[in-house]
Formats: C-alpha cells, sequence, structure tokens
C-alpha cells in the first residue's frame, strides 16, 4: 500500500504564496506521473499540475505561470509552489500517484484558502 502525505495549506492572503508538500512511502521513480489536484465546494475536481516521471510536465491553464510543480527524488518528495494566489484558488489540493503496476493512490488532501 503506498501512502501520500500532503502539508503546507493554510489561509494567505490574495497575492501571496504557499508551497504544498506531498511525501510518498516509496520512490517517486516508481510511478508513473505524480500530480496535484483541487476540488473546491461544489465543484469536480480538476488537475491543477502533472509531473510524468518521464516528459513534460502539464498546468492548468488558471495556473500556468503561477505555479510550479517540482521534485525531490532523495526525498520522494513533490511539491507545488503556488505564487500570486487568488481567491478562486480556494479549495483542498491532493497529491496523486500513478502506476500502471499498482494503480492510482490519493493523499488525505490539504486546505488552501486565499481571501481577498
Amino acid at each position: 500500500q503506498v501512502q501520500l502525505v500532503e502539508s503546507g495549506g493554510g489561509l494567505v492572503q490574495a497575492g501571496g504564496s504557499l508551497r504544498l508538500s506531498c511525501a510518498a512511502s516509496r520512490s517517486i521513480f516508481s510511478f508513473n506521473a505524480m500530480g496535484w489536484y483541487r476540488q473546491a465546494p461544489g465543484k469536480q475536481r480538476e488537475l491543477v499540475a502533472l509531473m510524468p516521471t518521464f516528459g513534460s510536465t502539464n498546468y492548468a491553464d488558471s495556473v500556468k505561470g503561477r505555479f510550479t510543480i517540482s521534485r525531490d527524488s532523495a526525498k520522494n518528495t513533490v511539491y507545488l509552489q503556488m505564487n500570486s494566489l487568488k481567491p478562486e484558488d480556494t479549495a483542498v489540493y491532493y497529491c496523486r500517484a500513478q502506476s500502471t503496476a499498482w494503480g492510482t493512490f490519493w493523499g488525505q488532501g490539504t486546505q488552501v484558502t486565499v481571501s481577498s
């Protein structure tokens, strides 16, 4: 069983920054891709940023130029640096790990609230 533990959420004013972390219980290179998703109240969960083990990262249009996904393989951790935050970025943010061998795994989520 794979465990993903997110941290770093919180309350921030518009224009501020936060960095989310997702620590995996096994090597992040054992997955085909790691990603960040978010779900706002009353809305469907949506992709924010996707980092394949091999290949280019992808971002939702709404966060391009403001958010950056990165990884530290030594710490088995994936990050989401969020800058220039807007109230519409308010959501629960989830880390996801995808493996063709073992399936898909989700973290418990971390709340991000951006005040105007």
